[in-house]
């Protein structure tokens, strides 16, 4: 499985992106998908996920600010993002699960700063 993000970018506090990641390949049986993050000096941290049926779950920092969203039709996974803080700067990751396997993107960069 391929996972390719897109959608990164500068945006002022306050503001609002949307994050794609496109899955190709071998994408039979993809599980949960989701998004992690990673600032720089800090760990990756996972700040959303949905499951197969859709059900989505996220990280207690972006409660209420993100959305998450899925096409299987597409093999496409989105991270709306509203209300965006200095704090959300980070590399926004893409992951898949299939089966007992996890399979991450490259990354986009997202830069709230004014």
């Amino acid at each position: 499985v391929q996972l390719v993000e897109s959608g990164g970018g500068l945006v002022q506090p306050g503001g609002s992106l949307r994050l794609s990641c496109a899955a190709s390949g071998s994408t039979y049986a993809i599980n949960a998908m989701g998004w992690a993050r990673q600032a720089p000096g800090k760990q990756r941290e996972l700040v959303a996920t949905v499951s197969s049926g859709g059900s989505p779950n996220y990280a207690d920092s972006v409660r209420g600010r993100f959305t998450i969203s899925r096409d299987d039709a597409k093999n496409t996974v989105y991270l709306q993002m509203n209300s965006l803080k200095p704090e959300d700067t980070a590399v926004y990751y893409c992951k898949a699960s299939q089966f007992s396997l996890n399979f991450w993107g490259k990354g986009t960069q997202v830069t709230v700063s004014s």
